[in-house]
């Protein structure tokens, strides 16, 4: 399950905590897009599980220049290489 907390002192910060997974893509895609001007940062300090396809939809976000705070460091691992990946496949 993951629980999703918006903050805005300093700009807006997403703080994901639990798990992502593949059904949860779906409501932070519509989350991201009502942000006005589409700046924010994820904090993702407390998250416990992820899945490939969180993975995937997480570096995407990255690439588009979202900032990614406390990233764990197995998720920071995955993330690189899923955007190598796609790099090489592009």
């Amino acid at each position: 399950m993951l629980k999703i907390q918006r903050s805005s002192d300093a700009g807006v910060v997403f703080t994901l905590i639990g798990r992502i997974e593949l059904e949860d893509i779906a409501e932070l895609e519509r989350l991201f897009s009502l942000e006005a001007g589409g700046r924010f940062a994820l904090d993702l300090e407390e998250i416990t599980l992820i899945d490939r396809e969180a993975v995937k939809f997480l570096a995407r976000w990255e690439l588009e220049n979202i900032e990614l705070r406390n990233c764990p460091a197995y998720i920071r691992v995955w993330i690189d290489r899923e955007q190598k990946r796609e790099s090489h496949e592009s």
